[in-house]
């Protein structure tokens, strides 16, 4: 099969007073037969050049740049968003790193950087949030993470991205790690707006046996294509180079013509430290092993991405479309990450923990090589995307991002002015903490993290506080003596930091300027009148893959009566929308402000 858009336009036709020899009609007609057939013969076989297998199932790398096939251009543009885990800080080549990134130096130089980008500090809030739109405090999962054994999940009342893009026309597909919950059938991607789903349910595993343990004897298979265990992949594949491959047999199988929606969620570089054995080579000086580990799963990475960047341009979408690339949150030290220069690490409300790497590379951004430093957040992503994918928020829906496309393709101020990183109410609260140490305002046993405008405000326990820097990993094991280690004052429950000037978080100006911190708990008080009860069950025994069929999957079963009320309580809140949009329809249009802030 020859690629797409190779045939040219038709040869003009021969003047009407042209005359030519028959002979060398026929000869011309004998080459340009030729011509075709040798045309026809160099698609067929360069069609999938450089996808194939290794026999361990790595890629081989793709060199060099094929021109992409023409493609009848369309309005809404292809959508492709890239999640890391765990990715630290300063783990990208262009921030320093010694771990080699070309590719993502690469596509990071040619768009744009987001050098003010936040996230969540672990991986379920930063997922349902850029799924949403919505801070945790309004989906019920502000603290911590859904584990395997709790049924819980992301609410199905949530309208999500998928679901949105689908409405416009978008095909949508989700490769990798999903980590929002799956007790019941509902909760499932396909079931939440993905056409299709090639993945993991959980937040970590084996990258080549694809199993997990929560706890002993409870350890299953997590491996899923669509709604079923993908069993026929239990074959020993890297769970980087499995991904990649399903990507690229997605654009291969897909039209360009018509608008696509790629999530990719690699599993890589979260713990366990796993990686091939080719990917080591230029790490072998790393002394410290969990350091040497990271550094080459970041480098099967970087190569997987330049894979899928490349298939993007093979097949015909990478001129219209838009590659977005995130970390999920900030690095864990101990498991070979580093966010140095900045304070803390994952799962702390530190910068080291919720300043993530991020940047944008599009065809269609207006200022490219730039380096965007406005504020920008992973609820931004939800109306952003759906802007640009020409769809429509209803209003009755609150978001709490915004639509950033303008601030990062042309540079125009951010409409975002703060962010609530979280309000935690029932994380172990901090023994010095008062409703007097907050002014009467706020109790600062509770841990919550605010950002406005240059301003930022912890309270409660914020987390393990060190900075790490890179001689850290210069020995053996995790060494401590090298981090600058703070110990929190007597009494300390909450700090103020002007990141703008200190993004290192080193001068505590609480004391200095009580007026903004009066002022940050007022807005944290208003944030938290608008939260929804936090939503964290006691484990369910039944969640055990053993009464599964050795798979993590759905246990959860309502009664039949429960079902039935359920299903005419959405029944009638489905009605009552549809009559809300038609009566919007007869009256006047009005313009739908994306991202007004609650409170």
């Amino acid at each position: 099969m020859a690629p797409r858009g190779c045939a040219g336009p038709p040869p003009p036709p021969l003047p009407s007073q042209a005359w030519v020899w028959p002979g060398k009609m026929l000869a011309m007609g004998a080459l340009a037969g030729f011509w075709v057939l040798s045309l026809l013969t160099y698609g067929y076989l360069s069609w999938g050049q450089g996808l194939e297998e290794e026999e361990e199932g790595a890629l081989r790398p793709q060199t060099g740049e094929r021109p992409e096939p023409s493609i009848t251009t369309i309005s809404q543009p292809h959508l492709i968003f890239i999640l890391a885990d765990d990715q630290g800080f300063r783990d990208v080549g262009y921030h320093g790193s010694e771990i080699k990134t070309p590719t993502l130096d690469k596509l990071a130089a040619e768009g744009v950087k987001l050098e003010n980008y936040y996230v969540q500090p672990i991986c379920t809030p930063s997922r349902s949030q850029f799924i949403t739109g919505k801070y945790q405090i309004h989906t019920g999962l502000q603290h911590s993470i859904i584990r395997p054994t709790q049924p819980n999940c992301l609410p199905l009342d949530n309208a999500t991205l998928p679901q949105k893009l689908k409405e416009v026309g978008y095909s949508t597909h989700m490769v990798g790690k999903w980590h929002l919950g799956f007790y019941r059938k509902e909760c499932m991607p396909t079931k939440r707006g993905f056409d299709t789903f090639f993945g993991s349910l959980l937040g970590s595993g084996d990258y080549y046996t694809h199993y997990k343990c929560d706890s002993p004897r409870m350890c299953g298979y997590d491996l899923y294509e669509n709604d079923n265990a993908a069993w026929d992949y239990d074959n020993g594949i890297y769970s980087t180079h499995m991904y990649t491959q399903r990507v690229q047999q997605i654009l291969a199988s897909h039209d360009p013509r018509k608008p696509i929606f790629l999530y990719i969620a690699y599993q890589a570089v979260h713990s366990p430290l796993q990686a091939p054995g080719r990917y080591f080579e230029h790490y072998r000086s790393i002394i410290n092993i969990n350091r040497r580990r990271y550094a080459a799963m970041l480098s099967c990475l970087d190569e997987a991405i330049n894979n899928v960047t490349l298939a993007l341009k093979t097949y015909g979408f990478y001129n219209n479309s838009i590659i977005i690339y995130s970390s999920d949150n900030g690095g864990q030290p101990t498991a070979g990450g580093s966010n140095w220069p900045l304070r803390g690490s994952k799962g702390t409300y530190w910068e080291g923990g919720i300043r993530a790497v991020g940047f944008v590379h599009s065809p269609l951004l207006k200022n490219k090589g730039t380096v965007c430093k406005e504020l920008v957040h992973i609820t931004d992503w939800y109306p952003t995307l759906i802007s640009l994918a020409e769809g429509q928020i209803d209003e009755d829906i609150q978001l709490d991002g915004y639509d950033v496309w303008e601030t990062i393709s042309e540079g125009l101020r951010s409409p975002r002015i703060d962010i609530l990183h979280n309000i935690d109410p029932i994380y172990t609260k901090a023994k010095n903490g008062s409703w007097a140490a907050g002014y009467g305002i706020w109790n600062t046993a509770i841990q919550s993290a605010i950002r406005v405008q240059h301003w930022k405000l912890l309270t409660g326990n914020p987390g393990y506080s060190d900075w790490v820097p890179p001689q850290s990993f210069s020995n053996l094991g995790p060494n401590r003596w090298h981090n600058e280690r703070i110990t929190l004052s007597t009494g300390k429950s909450v700090w103020l930091f002007n990141i703008t000037a200190d993004p290192y978080e080193r001068v505590d100006l609480s004391n200095r300027y009580p007026g903004v911190v009066r002022q940050l708990l007022r807005r944290l008080s208003q944030f938290n009148k608008t939260a929804v009860p936090v939503r964290y069950p006691p484990k369910d025994p039944r969640s055990n893959p053993r009464l599964n069929g050795g798979v993590w999957g759905p246990w959860y079963k309502e009664e039949k009566k429960k079902q039935k009320l359920r299903k005419n309580k959405t029944e009638k809140k489905q009605k009552k929308s549809k009559t809300k949009k038609k009566q919007q329809k007869a009256g006047s249009f009005t313009s739908c402000r994306l991202g007004v802030p609650r409170g």
